[in-house]
């Protein structure tokens, strides 16, 4: 199997570095700036251990042929620009194996190439970038789940279940990956919400007279949406979840609110904005949910 990873930012590099180290048919496709970045190999720090791994990399226009598999870990808002660099290296049995936040990038890989080529994928991990491209390795957990639509164990994603095993990290086929999305997306909007709207850490909030009331409130939204447009979160799932989220000793933040802080780019319309969308195609109304996009959207006029 050869895989293309789209995206070597600091999710699709790590994962894709660990596989090319473990001898896998790995091939990046990068912009020119980041091409000459990796030049020398792929650079992994983690702790006081730092691992440079040799890359094969092309630019988009490149000849390279079909892959088995396209691993997209590019940011939701790159998608559309994605699709046109690497269409031309899905044939007609390729996966596209995407970890994308939230769940619009599959009704947009899916009527583009068809449901038969995108299968379901999830990545758990706490990696960033510098500007010299190293990758900062800050995780206790570096796990990719992936697996079929139906739970079946076909003979392409055992292939794939046999390429991404025994690589450096915990690869893991799902019986139900379009379970293991949703609660992924119910949380990263949960915590992107209460950080980004607080302009806090959650303990910080949960600490404050109302906090709590408000993480109640705001995962009942999320649930209700999710619930309407998919199926019932399992209250085993909205436990932990709320437990985590009123944690008064927890400085966990979001990914989106260290963006804000950072001044850059957001993923609202697809962590946020598309759940406001799906609510109000609903019916449903979802208040705090669409203070937090009118807040996103206010930093995001900023940066323009």
């Amino acid at each position: 199997m050869r895989m293309l990873v789209v995206g070597a930012g600091s999710v699709g590099g790590y994962f894709g570095a660990r596989l090319a180290g473990a001898g896998r048919d790995v091939t990046f496709l990068v912009r020119s700036g980041r091409a000459a970045q990796l030049a020398g190999g792929l650079t992994i720090v983690s702790g006081e251990q730092t691992q440079v791994i040799p890359v094969k990399v092309i630019t988009a226009g490149e000849a390279a042929g079909e892959f088995g598999v396209i691993f997209l870990a590019v940011k939701a808002y790159q998608l559309d620009d994605a699709i046109v660099d690497f269409a031309a290296h899905v044939g007609r049995t390729t996966m596209i194996l995407p970890v994308l936040n939230g769940m619009k990038h599959v009704d947009t890989l899916r009527s583009r190439f068809g449901p038969q080529h995108v299968i379901g994928g999830a990545a758990k991990i706490a990696t960033s970038l510098d500007e010299r491209g190293r990758i900062f390795d800050e995780a206790t957990v570096h796990d990719v789940a992936y697996g079929e639509w139906s739970g079946e164990k076909s003979e392409r994603i055992m292939a794939l279940d046999e390429f991404m095993r025994d690589a450096g990290f915990e690869a893991r086929l799902s019986a139900n990956i379009e379970r293991e999305m949703w609660e992924k997306w119910a949380l990263l909007a949960s915590v992107g919400a209460i950080t980004c709207l607080m302009d806090g850490n959650i303990g910080e909030v949960a600490r404050t007279p109302g906090g709590l009331e408000l993480v109640k409130a705001l995962l009942e939204e999320v649930a209700a949406v999710i619930a309407a447009v998919w199926r019932p979160l399992s209250e085993p799932f909205k436990a932990q979840t709320y437990a985590q989220l009123t944690d008064t000793t927890s400085r966990q933040t979001s990914s989106m609110y260290r963006d804000m802080k950072s001044g850059h780019r957001l993923e609202e319309d697809q962590i946020i904005g598309d759940l406001v969308t799906r609510a109000t195609a609903k019916g449903l109304a979802v208040p705090l949910l669409s203070a937090v996009r009118v807040r996103l959207k206010i930093y995001e006029q900023r940066l323009s």
